[in-house]
């Protein structure tokens, strides 16, 4: 059967593991890809970021990763600086993930927005 969403995201996030419970109570087919153990290329996150409104949109700026970084990382501008950061802290990006065949791209999880999504 194809698969009706990709999800990316860390095995251990709880969130991740709330979408994928989700979708599989759901019915919908879905794939789960860890991208600390598959990293996402440079070009995919950049296209990523610009289907969710920017990279400050595709990282979690709230999160402990990123309260630890530097000024200096923190102040990524280009989308080099920024796939690279995401290089260096694959935790950086809000999860999960979803890919959807049609190309739609979305960051998070909420029951209400995957209820509209995989009606």
């Amino acid at each position: 059967m194809k698969h009706q969403a990709t999800l990316y995201g860390l095995n251990k996030c709880s969130t991740c593991v709330k979408a994928r419970d989700w979708l599989s109570a759901q019915g919908v087919e879905h794939e789960f890809i860890d991208y600390r153990d598959h990293p996402v290329p440079a070009a995919t996150l950049k296209a990523w970021s610009k289907k969710v409104g920017g990279w400050e949109k595709l990282v979690n700026r709230a999160s402990m990763t990123w309260r630890g970084l530097s000024d200096e990382r923190k102040a990524a501008q280009s989308d080099a600086e920024w796939t690279q950061l995401i290089a260096d802290y694959p935790a950086l990006v809000r999860r999960p993930v979803t890919v959807t065949p049609d190309g739609e791209v979305s960051v998070g999880f909420s029951e209400k927005r995957y209820g509209e999504r995989f009606a």
